[in-house]
């Protein structure tokens, strides 16, 4: 497995708390794995840089300010949930996914790194009542039928310097699904942020409510 060193080359201003839940994220994915398949063998072995990384591209677009509240949606094994929560303690992250198996090892692995900014919730996004001031996903789903499910789901009122709305962590070729979506958009290339040849087709998508 690599190492939790790729996040601190990025992220260089981290708590000793931070840097143990981090470190912590690779025995308890490893452990949880052999139970549970909730990451595929081969991407176990770059969790730091495949998960982890990708997830904190947010990071590089939006610092949560306190308070901030962030629904991952299809949330799987914790991602991008889990890395955003250690990254933004003072914001509150509700992590759902309609499968239970997924479920029972993300609440493990927020039990066993002491998140307490974080509920996990076995749901489907529609049926959600509460609302959040980010929505965020990866690879879910086309954006546009995403964006149909959970916009009524958004706070109005935004504190962040970005308007609330969707922060979709994407791949590949998008030009179709940015026109199906017909809606304003910010798009950022993670290749900007991370110089591993992983990211070179890795982009986050924030469409504004």
């Amino acid at each position: 497995m690599d190492s939790p060193d790729i996040i601190y080359k990025y992220f260089n201003k981290l708590s000793t708390k931070q840097k143990f839940q981090l470190t912590q994220l690779g025995s308890l994915y490893e452990d949880w794995n052999q139970k549970i398949n909730v990451i595929s063998r081969k991407d176990l072995e770059h969790l730091y840089e495949r998960h982890v990384l990708h997830c904190l591209g947010i990071a590089k677009i939006i610092q949560f300010k306190s308070g901030t509240t962030v629904l991952d949606v299809g949330t799987g094994g914790g991602f991008p949930g889990i890395p955003l929560a250690i990254l933004f303690p003072d914001s509150r992250f509700h992590l759902v996914d309609s499968i239970g198996k997924k479920i029972k090892v993300v609440n493990e692995i927020v039990t066993e790194t002491d998140l307490q900014n974080v509920t996990v919730e076995k749901i489907r996004a529609e049926d959600i009542d509460e609302k959040f001031d980010f929505i965020c996903s990866r690879a879910v789903t086309r954006i546009k039928p995403f964006y149909d499910w959970v916009h009524s789901k958004i706070n109005t009122k935004s504190i962040n310097d970005i308007n609330n709305g969707l922060l979709c962590i994407k791949g590949g070729e998008l030009s179709e699904e940015i026109r199906e979506l017909n809606k304003s958009f910010q798009l950022f290339e993670l290749k900007n942020y991370f110089s591993e040849d992983f990211f070179e087709s890795k982009k986050i998508i924030h469409v504004p409510a």
